[in-house]
């Protein structure tokens, strides 16, 4: 049998601040399968980022494990990272003293295993994939444009054709326009290249519009995981203030049969 592409089992991640130990996760299980489109939801200091740097490796559990297509995420190393995982960093962190095509370019670049040539050519298609304009290679960041930045940032998680691809909050800093392109720009690659994807974000619009399942981290582990639909209706505080409330309702109105959640939700709601 095929295994999950993320499987983290009874993961504990642990801090030490001010000389004492903070736990973030405790217990926590979470798998993801090939092709899903996954957003993690939670409340500030839930360890929603967390989890992602425990994908990419660059958190090691205090206890449990964490599993990225079958081999511990803390193991790979740094280039079984990056043909494994693709990250697009919430700003983009791109690099202020490179072009757009050196940005894409880059891990090809530190591989040392291809031409020059070769590597922009792969990064000029990587370009051209996330819509980006060819006259968009060769300026550097500052020049561009927030929903520019995203795009490059985007081609440059996508130089290794990783099967799995990592957002933190993707639309974050956009306005409601270069959202709505975003996103449509990550549902069309995630169906052309089967990409397995985790996404991290606060924003309702950008949930509901990508999301083939909901994980929602509250309590030091997943209280919740499953449709949209599904989700809304599980009786704990956190869901029912971040998807139920004003922000939620309007929201919901992106699903094809909107929720219309049970009155005995909010019977131990204070008024």
């Amino acid at each position: 049998m095929t295994p999950p592409v993320v499987e983290i089992d009874k993961l504990w991640s642990v801090f030490h601040e001010a000389g004492r130990d903070v736990v973030i996760h405790q217990d926590l299980n979470l798998r993801i399968e090939a092709g899903e489109l996954v957003s993690i939801v939670g409340g500030s200091g839930s360890g929603k980022t967390v989890l992602l740097r425990q994908m990419l490796g660059l958190a090691v559990p205090a206890r449990g494990s964490v599993k990225v297509l079958g081999e511990a995420a803390s193991s790979m190393g740094r280039e079984g990272a990056a043909s494994r995982v693709g990250m697009l960093f919430q700003h983009g962190a791109l690099f202020s003293a490179f072009s757009v095509l050196d940005n894409i370019a880059f891990a090809l670049r530190e591989l040392k295993t291809l031409p020059n040539d070769l590597i922009l050519d792969v990064a000029m298609v990587k370009l051209r994939m996330v819509g980006l304009d060819p006259t968009a290679a060769h300026k550097m960041p500052a020049d561009l444009s927030g929903g520019m930045v995203k795009r490059a940032a985007l081609a440059r998680a996508l130089i290794m054709d990783p099967p799995l691809l990592l957002l933190d909050e993707p639309t974050a800093g956009l306005d409601p326009g270069s959202a709505d392109e975003f996103c449509a720009l990550l549902q069309s690659l995630h169906q052309e290249l089967g990409l397995t994807v985790v996404m991290v974000t606060h924003d309702l619009d950008t949930l509901l519009e990508l999301s083939t399942r909901i994980a929602v981290v509250a309590d030091r582990h997943i209280v919740a995981s499953g449709s949209a639909a599904e989700v809304m209706v599980q009786p704990h505080l956190f869901i029912k203030e971040f998807f139920l409330g004003e922000r939620g309702r309007r929201a919901s109105a992106l699903l094809d049969a909107p929720l219309r959640p049970p009155a005995s939700l909010f019977a131990d709601t204070k008024t």
